[in-house]
């Protein structure tokens, strides 16, 4: 047995992560995720859950990390695309994305002042994960060159969860 294995998982969600369809299911919720529409599952705990419900062989976990950088890469681009369309007025008015005027001014900031490499940079970062996507949204980069940062940002995240989960499961082993 995993000695990292979770414990009190919905059964419903581990019998999907222990089926055929594992690896789908976890692209849909890392494509969730990377929109922040995941409500249900801290972003931190994605990459470790699905290393201990699918497994954590070496093949395993790189294809999570791959499948996790794909997927929240998508989502992230998906939020660029919707922010970039609507704008800041419909970002602030939308109940599906809960962020204050104060904080996205905060971010703004952030991003006026370290430009493009505050998206990897905040993509690798936990709790501010992602949250730049919208300022880089509503500035004039590049779709492209968003991606490519947005992916950057997200392999430093995933593999290091990854590398986290596993060296931790050698310790506790």
């Amino acid at each position: 047995m995993d000695p990292l294995q979770l414990e009190g998982t919905p059964p419903w969600l581990e019998s999907m992560f222990t089926s055929e369809v594992a690896f789908a299911v976890f692209f849909g919720i890392c494509i969730l995720e990377g929109a922040m529409l995941l409500r249900f599952m801290p972003s931190e705990l994605v990459v470790p859950a699905a290393l201990a419900l699918i497994g954590s062989t070496v093949s395993k976990a790189v294809a999570i990390v791959a499948l996790a950088v794909v997927g929240t890469t998508i989502g992230q681009f998906c939020l660029f695309c919707v922010v970039r369309r609507g704008g800041r007025e419909y970002v602030l008015q939308t109940r599906w994305f809960p962020i204050s005027e104060s904080r996205l001014e905060r971010f703004d900031g952030w991003f006026d002042r370290w430009g493009a490499i505050a998206v990897p940079v905040s993509n690798t970062m936990l709790f501010v994960r992602g949250l730049l996507t919208v300022p880089a949204g509503l500035s004039e980069m590049d779709g492209r060159t968003f991606v490519a940062l947005s992916a950057a940002g997200s392999l430093s995240f995933q593999s290091i969860l990854a590398g986290l989960y596993l060296f931790g499961g050698h310790l506790l082993a």
